[in-house]
């Protein structure tokens, strides 16, 4: 076969569905059954914007993702994007919207920013200081990962790729004519492999130096009781947000308006909690981390979301040192593409880099400028 996509989450479903629209033959592997609640790609929703902190490297990937979902949606009929706009609010003295601007001036992004007294206008949710300032992208919102992913998987089958779900891999072993994937139940034999195996890539690494740029982190999602009707948190009144604290990471949190018309999701990124095994997680949620999570920052900012935790779920990050994206071939094995830590901010530009990985596959190059994110930049 042509090419083994190793993992389905939110890469791996991209990579595989355009892997089979280019008409190649594929095979996907994932040791659950996607889409699962024991990765990263999971939970309900994700937030999607087109200026992001984490660099102007990201806007371009982001933007032909959402061209990638709303056909995505044409042709399956599912709902996977909605564009409610996502809302990012900051101190006035952070500067944080800097890079937010250039990326929005370079590829011509709608914005708008927002005083604290327009915010207590516009969005009466938020309970905010005289010294809160906000940026609004309308374009934005948020997309459903597990109907991103079953989508994508029901188009590549559609197209002719082969998917064995609840096969786990244990090896990866290239040579120089061909890349061997032995699993629990196979062995399988083709030209390229293509790993998004996110949290589990370390284990599918033999140089423990490059294993080691992989750490992956518990994180956990609440979903809390809304006061009143919930009017107020529906999308069409309330953009997904994030709230940047004032000079404390440890005030950072994000959430969503309500799908369900009875709660609201939030949650924050985590940095502590560090496994090198994924499938010994602590997936149990203490009573106290909603009540912790609440009282630290919901309270006093979005007056109309209840103490009252209706569930909460766990996930991972799997993130590298600068917290960027690792897409790249591993040194010396060259027919082994590596496309898997997000970095807990990845699914937002998964669709474009599906189609990225699938070009770089069959033709060597891509659309899009993977530089930034090769693995030399960790070695210079």
């Amino acid at each position: 076969m042509d090419v083994i996509v190793v993992g389905l989450g939110a890469m791996g479903s991209a990579a595989v569905h355009q892997l089979a629209r280019r008409g190649v033959d594929v095979l996907g592997l994932d040791r659950h059954s996607p889409p699962h609640a024991f990765g990263s790609s999971h939970g309900e929703t994700r937030i999607t914007r087109r200026l992001t902190l984490e660099g102007t490297e990201y806007a371009p990937s982001a933007v032909r993702s959402h061209e990638w979902w709303r056909r995505i949606e044409a042709e399956t009929g599912a709902s996977l994007l909605t564009a409610c706009g996502v809302l990012n609010l900051a101190d006035r003295a952070a500067d944080v919207f800097a890079v937010h601007e250039r990326a929005a001036a370079a590829h011509g992004i709608e914005y708008e920013l927002l005083d604290a007294a327009a915010l207590r206008d516009r969005f009466p949710q938020f309970r905010v200081a005289d010294t809160r300032v906000g940026l609004l992208e309308p374009g934005g919102g948020f997309v459903r990962p597990e109907a991103a992913i079953s989508a994508q998987l029901e188009l590549a089958e559609r197209y002719g790729a082969r998917l064995r779900r609840g096969e786990r891999v244990l090896a990866v072993e290239a040579a120089a004519s061909a890349v061997t994937v032995r699993t629990d139940a196979a062995t399988y034999t083709a030209d390229q492999v293509v790993l998004c195996a996110g949290a589990w890539l370390a284990g599918l690494l033999d140089d423990p130096a490059l294993a080691r740029l992989f750490g992956v982190y518990r994180q956990v999602l609440h979903w809390f009781g809304i006061e009143g009707s919930g009017q107020d948190f529906s999308p069409e009144r309330l953009p997904a947000f994030i709230w940047n604290g004032v000079g404390r990471a440890d005030e950072y949190f994000y959430g969503f308006p309500s799908v369900d018309g009875a709660t609201v999701k939030v949650a924050t990124g985590q940095s502590d909690h560090r496994t090198a095994d994924p499938d010994a997680l602590d997936r149990a949620v203490a009573e106290g981390e909603a009540d912790g999570f609440h009282q630290t920052m919901i309270s006093g900012r979005l007056p109309g979301v209840s103490a009252r935790a209706a569930r909460s779920q766990v996930c991972m990050y799997t993130v590298t040192p600068d917290e960027a994206f690792v897409i790249d071939r591993l040194p010396g094995r060259e027919r082994v593409l590596i496309a898997s830590p997000c970095s807990g901010h990845g699914f937002k530009h998964s669709a474009a880099i599906g189609e990225a990985l699938a070009e770089l596959v069959t033709d060597g190059t891509t659309t899009l400028d993977l530089a930034p994110f090769a693995l030399g930049r960790f070695t210079r």
